[in-house]
C-alpha cells in the first residue's frame, strides 16, 4: 500500500477518532527535571529518586534509541513489553465482535490470547511445511473486516525468516495493518524491516530489549511505524504505562551496545556448536534451521525426552502441541557450560 491509498481513519474504530485521551500532570508540564516546587501531580514530595511519576512520553530513552536506529521520535511508541503494545494495537483498530486478524501458526502464542480477550476473530493461516507464509492463502483469507495480519520473523518457534518478497506481496496487497513482530531480529542475518516504515504506511515493526539485550525483567516493547499509527496508539496507551526504572535501565544498557554485540557474537557461535554437537544426538531426527537465539529439533518422543531432562534439572520447551510441530522441543542457547550440561545430558539418556 502506497501513502496515497492509506486512510487511517478507515483503520481506527471510530470510538478512538473521538477518544479524548487523559491528560497527566507530566503532559500538561513537560519540563519536569527543572528544578522547579512541583505541587501538581498529587506525589510524596520527599525524594527517594522514584517519588515523582516518570516521563509520560520517555523522551530520553526514545532520544537514544532514534540516535540508534535513525528514526524520528514520531515514529516510535514504548510499551510494557511487547504484548502491551501489541495489545494495544487491537484495540486500537479492531471492533470487538466484528473485525478480525490474521495469523499464521506456528508462531508466537499472544497474537490469538490477544485477539480472544479483546473478543476479535483470528483467522489463522498455517504456514506450509518448510515454515514459510502460504500467500495465497493468506490473500484469500482477508475480507472487509480484516483489519491486521501478524508476522513474527524471525518466527517463534520455528526460529526461521520469512521470504521478504512474500511479506512485500502482504504489504502492497493488504490495505490494512501489516505487524512485523522482530523480536529476534538482533540475532538474524536478514535486514530488519525498520527502514521501511518510510515506504510502507500500514507497516508496524515490532522489536523488544528482552530478547538480544538482557533486558526480559524490565519489559520494554518498543513500536515503529508511521506517524499518524503512533498517533492512534499513544492515544489510547496508559499514561505512565513505562516506568522509572525500566526507563533508566533502559538507557543504561543503549549506552553499553559494545557489550551487547559481544554477547549477540557470542550467542551465534554457541548456536553454531550446539547445533553440531545435536546432530549426534541419535534420537533428533531433525534440526530446523534458525536465524533466532534457539533451535528447534524433531525428537522421537517429545513428552519422554522433555520429562528426563527435567529430571536432569534442564527446563527446554516442548512445543509439541503446536501444529506441525509434533514431537519437538526448543532449546534456547544458553551460555558455553549450559549447551555443554545440555549435550552431556541429552547424550546420556
Amino acid at each position: 500500500m502506497n501513502q496515497n491509498e492509506f486512510d487511517i481513519k478507515k483503520l481506527v474504530r471510530s470510538n478512538i477518532v473521538k477518544l479524548k485521551p487523559y491528560t497527566s500532570a507530566r503532559d500538561e508540564f513537560k519540563d519536569f527535571e527543572r528544578k522547579m516546587v512541583f505541587l501538581d501531580a498529587n506525589e510524596n514530595p520527599y525524594n527517594n529518586g522514584l517519588n515523582r511519576y516518570p516521563d509520560p512520553q520517555q523522551i530520553k530513552l526514545k532520544t537514544k534509541i532514534c540516535e540508534i536506529q535513525n528514526v524520528a521520535i514520531d515514529n516510535i511508541l514504548l510499551g510494557n513489553g511487547s504484548d502491551e503494545v501489541l495489545d494495544l494495537i487491537i484495540r486500537a483498530f479492531c471492533e470487538p465482535k466484528m473485525d478480525n486478524i490474521i495469523s499464521m501458526p506456528p508462531t508466537y502464542g499472544m497474537y490469538k490470547v490477544l485477539s480472544d480477550i479483546n473478543n476479535i476473530k483470528n483467522k489463522e493461516v498455517v504456514l506450509t511445511n518448510d515454515f514459510q507464509i502460504n500467500t495465497v492463502n493468506v490473500l484469500s483469507t482477508i475480507d472487509k473486516n480484516t483489519k491486521l495480519i501478524f508476522i513474527c520473523s524471525p518466527n517463534n518457534p520455528t526460529g526461521n525468516v520469512f521470504d521478504s518478497s512474500t511479506i512485500k506481496q502482504l504489504l502492497e496487497n493488504f490495505k490494512g495493518l501489516v505487524v512485523l513482530d522482530e523480536a529476534y531480529i538482533d540475532f538474524a542475518e536478514a535486514k530488519s524491516w525498520l527502514d521501511d516504515i518510510k515506504n510502507y504506511p500500514n507497516l508496524i515493526v515490532m522489536q523488544t530489549l528482552s530478547k538480544a539485550f538482557g533486558l526480559a525483567g524490565i519489559r520494554l516493547g518498543i513500536c515503529y511505524a508511521n506517524a499518524e499509527i503512533i498517533q492512534v496508539l499513544n492515544k489510547v496507551k496508559p499514561p505512565y504505562n513505562v516506568n522509572q526504572l525500566t526507563q533508566e535501565k533502559a538507557l543504561e544498557i543503549l549506552n553499553n551496545l559494545d557489550l551487547i554485540k559481544s554477547q549477540v557474537r557470542e550467542i551465534k557461535k554457541n548456536k553454531i556448536k550446539l547445533t553440531e554437537a545435536l546432530k549426534n544426538i541419535d534420537f533428533i531426527e531433525k534440526i530446523y534451521p534458525s536465524e533466532a537465539n534457539f533451535i528447534l529439533v524433531k525428537v522421537d518422543d517429545a513428552d519422554k525426552r522433555y520429562q528426563q531432562l527435567i529430571k536432569k534439572e534442564i527446563v527446554v520447551r516442548n512445543r509439541g502441541n503446536q501444529i506441525l510441530c509434533k514431537n519437538t522441543l526448543r532449546f534456547t542457547i544458553g551460555t558455553n557450560e549450559e549447551n555443554k550440561r545440555l549435550i552431556k545430558e541429552l547424550k546420556s539418556i
